[in-house]
């Protein structure tokens, strides 16, 4: 379903909103988000352009999307992943949100919204006028046959939301964007993880994780600062010692146990899938200014809680994918999902000129074969 064009009046009354506080004394209301930022680091460490619509669909069909998801041709730099908002309050209430995404796009949401659709270079923006908090309210919520992603999420406390006949634990939203992440990532050819922050600010806690062949790789540096640089980390194939190293993360940023819990199930099978990549608290400050949010009546505490997924580019990935399109291997070519095409094209890039047609027919064909997104009926 496409979003329902807001006028200019309503747009503007909705930026306006972002910039005001309402003068009422705030509402016994608390409000969690959590969400991903994924972005994939090129050669000199900085976000480079993809399609993160390549691959299927991981949602459900209830939920409803723009235009240019089914499309599939949506190019950004960060593919904002499950934002979830929770509300909780002693009794029921009912609440208006508002989100900008600057330099962005809103792409995925349910419950229905208004909202626009997304255009490059303008910022996306997305509304749900009359939400409906229910605590103690029934948890019937849609579901469909096979698994997602998506249901993971409704493992919290949080008070059942409803917005006209459509009920929900949380409201949820996802999107693309054209800026760049707060942070910046290269990798040796001995595998040592080099990041830093372009803006200089406080790197926080860092997490290097690495998959290859099913083996798994992991390390954690905390409370990082200026430029660092950290050593290949060891074989440790318990990824449930990670998973609580996030929870635990996730819970000193501002998350309930739950709801920490909760996004670290929602995206075990994503986050330590096939490749190397670098995971991140964002800040909160760049959280609220790449996406402003504005609730009324203004809850008495919002904390809001964004993990940055840096997708890099090893040595070792790509000598996987060139042998796999030289020898036109779709299983292991597949392993990398939607980021096959970036890995690709820095394989493309160095080959040779003779072998480059060849091996570029090769990564299209793969890609052709399974990267168009789920179509809905």
């Amino acid at each position: 379903m496409k979003f329902r064009l807001a006028s200019a009046a309503l747009l503007a009354a909705a930026v306006a909103s972002l910039a005001t506080q309402p003068a009422a004394a705030p509402a016994p209301l608390v409000v969690h988000e959590w969400g991903t930022f994924t972005s994939i680091a090129g050669e000199d460490g900085q976000a480079t352009r993809w399609l993160p619509h390549a691959g299927p669909s991981d949602l459900p069909c209830f939920v409803e999307h723009s235009l240019y998801n089914i499309k599939g041709s949506l190019y950004g730099t960060v593919r904002m992943e499950t934002p979830v908002l929770y509300f909780y309050a002693p009794a029921p209430i009912t609440v208006g949100v508002d989100v900008v995404f600057r330099e962005g796009a809103i792409t995925e949401w349910y419950p229905h919204a208004q909202g626009t659709d997304p255009r490059n270079g303008q910022n996306g923006w997305i509304r749900w006028a009359n939400v409906r908090v229910t605590p103690g309210g029934a948890a019937e919520f849609p579901i469909e046959p096979g698994s997602s992603h998506y249901y993971a999420a409704r493992a919290t406390d949080a008070a059942p939301i409803e917005v006209a006949s459509q009920k929900e634990r949380f409201l949820f939203y996802r999107g693309v964007g054209w800026f760049a992440p707060p942070l910046s990532a290269t990798m040796s050819a001995t595998g040592e993880a080099t990041v830093w922050s372009p803006s200089n600010e406080p790197l926080g806690d860092i997490i290097v994780f690495d998959n290859h062949g099913g083996r798994i790789a992991w390390g954690v540096q905390r409370g990082s600062t200026g430029r660092l640089t950290m050593a290949r980390p060891a074989v440790d194939d318990d990824v449930t010692g990670l998973q609580r190293e996030l929870v635990k993360i996730l819970v000193a940023t501002g998350l309930y146990a739950k709801e920490a819990e909760a996004m670290v199930a929602t995206w075990t099978d994503s986050w330590f899938e096939e490749g190397t990549r670098i995971f991140y608290v964002v800040p909160r400050a760049t959280v609220d200014a790449i996406l402003p949010l504005a609730i009324t009546p203004t809850p008495q505490q919002i904390e809001r809680v964004f993990v940055g997924r840096l997708e890099l580019v090893s040595a070792a990935s790509r000598e996987a994918v060139r042998g796999a399109l030289t020898a036109n291997d779709r299983a292991t070519l597949a392993k990398y999902g939607r980021f096959l095409g970036p890995i690709g094209n820095q394989v493309l890039t160095s080959a040779t000129p003779v072998d480059r047609p060849q091996l570029a027919a090769r990564l299209e064909a793969a890609m052709s074969g399974w990267a168009a997104p789920r179509y809905c009926q």
